[in-house]
């Protein structure tokens, strides 16, 4: 399962949707996750990648992880994981 498809699964979970609803152009906010739902979502991609990710929930447009569409998020993640390895 590619990095996409896995977090598209997530936070299709979180959205309470199925997969194929979830498109990579797809907003958080366009799906109907909240704050609390992002923060959620942020600690199921960490403990599946096994990467931390830098997000402050209380101030998101401070971070340095982009979060503004589905596949902002997976790029970040494999920017994460690049860096890592």
């Amino acid at each position: 399962m590619s990095i996409q498809d896995k977090v598209i699964e997530i936070i299709a979970e979180q959205a309470v949707l199925e997969p194929s609803d979830v498109t990579p152009e797809s907003t958080l906010e366009d799906l109907g996750i909240d704050s609390l739902g992002l923060v959620e979502s942020i600690f199921a991609i960490e403990e599946e990648f096994d990467i931390s990710i830098p997000f402050n929930a209380n101030a998101p447009e401070e971070s340095d992880f982009d979060i503004s569409n589905v596949a902002a998020i997976v790029a970040g993640i494999e920017k994460l994981m690049t860096e890592k390895a």
